[in-house]
């Protein structure tokens, strides 16, 4: 089988030569992201392999399925940027639902940490010999309410690192895990009486724009938001209001709504136009880092592995347990009833 990946990263190769070795498949690596243009370079391939801000949308899904594209493999969780609806009976869709809630929910709490221990100012300041301590006042995470918007695995791994600083955890999910001992309550419960509110939920027409400026009015004076999860979730135009109204204290940012022409790539020296993003990273409260989360070693072995065996499963059996389907309206656990392929 020949597999096309598309915006590939050095890090990416060595672990998916690897798996590609090891689930006997041939691996052609492309820097450029997929879309309606790139989308040709797939000719001659079994599938694709495409990561968060490839575009495959209807326009990329026909001239996929014209190129003899049977599948298309996420390596990663979330499917946004698929349109999952069109695809059903033209193309099958597998993705790869945890690699490591550890790599995500970790550094949501290092990225908290960071802001509100000043870590970042400190290491700056000592660098040029300034060990002055003056504007580096923190506050304790113990005792505070940490509200958590999303209570998949990543989100049940943050509210343990939580519960492990002595934090109060509320938590919002349209689908609460059930026995988990998690507090729920509604989302405008959460979003009032949180001091910190981190986001691990996937993005779906529902949740575009959860934090907008209607619910960010509503937060207590001085709450720190973090997203690790999609950078849609939040209305960036109106985050930048909360923040110079001095609504909110804190903004750590692992993702961003307009990032996919921005992140991964190197722009150092180079002028930013978009003016969002720029404000937002001069904003001395703001810390930003570019889809980072996911990046740990056993992350990226075990998003390599998944997909392989996501690829092999589906060649092999015509059937995966990891397919994103549109058929019985439950995309992300595809009943698969008569234990063969949606279509």
């Amino acid at each position: 089988m020949k597999i096309a990946f598309f915006d590939t990263k050095n890090y990416d190769k060595p672990h998916f030569d690897i798996a590609a070795a090891a689930h006997g498949f041939e691996p052609v690596y492309y820097d450029t992201k997929l879309n309606v243009n790139t989308a040709e370079l797939a000719k001659g391939c079994d599938a694709v392999c495409v990561f968060v801000n490839d575009d495959v949308s209807a326009p990329v899904i026909d001239k996929l399925c014209v190129y003899g594209v049977k599948l298309v493999a996420l390596r990663c969780a979330g499917y946004n940027n698929v349109d999952v609806k069109y695809a059903y009976k033209k193309i099958h869709v597998v993705h790869v639902p945890a690699y490591s809630p550890y790599a995500v929910a970790e550094h949501a709490m290092a990225l908290l940490l960071t802001s509100i221990r000043r870590i970042h100012k400190a290491y700056n300041r000592t660098r040029d010999f300034n060990f002055s301590l003056s504007g580096l006042a923190g506050f304790d995470l113990h005792g505070k309410t940490v509200g958590v918007v999303g209570t998949g695995r990543i989100g049940r791994v943050f509210i343990d690192i939580c519960r492990g600083f002595g934090m109060k955890v509320i938590a919002y999910d349209k689908f609460p895990a059930e026995g988990s001992g998690i507090d729920y309550v509604s989302k405008e419960e959460l979003f009032e009486n949180s001091d910190i509110i981190s986001f691990h939920c996937p993005l779906t027409d529902e949740s575009f724009h959860m934090l907008n400026a209607e619910t960010i009015g509503t937060l207590r004076k001085g709450v720190v938001i973090i997203n690790t999860s999609r950078g849609a979730l939040i209305d960036s135009e109106a985050l930048l209001d909360g923040i110079k109204s001095r609504r909110i204290g804190a903004a750590c940012l692992d993702v961003y709504e307009e990032e996919s022409d921005i992140f991964f790539n190197d722009y150092s020296g180079h002028i930013i136009n978009d003016d969002t993003l720029a404000r937002l990273i001069s904003m001395p409260n703001v810390i930003v880092t570019s889809h980072q989360a996911f990046l740990t070693e056993e992350a990226l072995a075990n998003i390599a592995e998944t997909t392989a065996n996501n690829i092999e499963e589906f060649f092999k059996n015509e059937i995966c347990d990891n397919e994103l389907c549109y058929q019985c309206g439950n995309i992300e656990h595809c009943k698969k009833s008569k234990a063969k392929k949606c279509f």
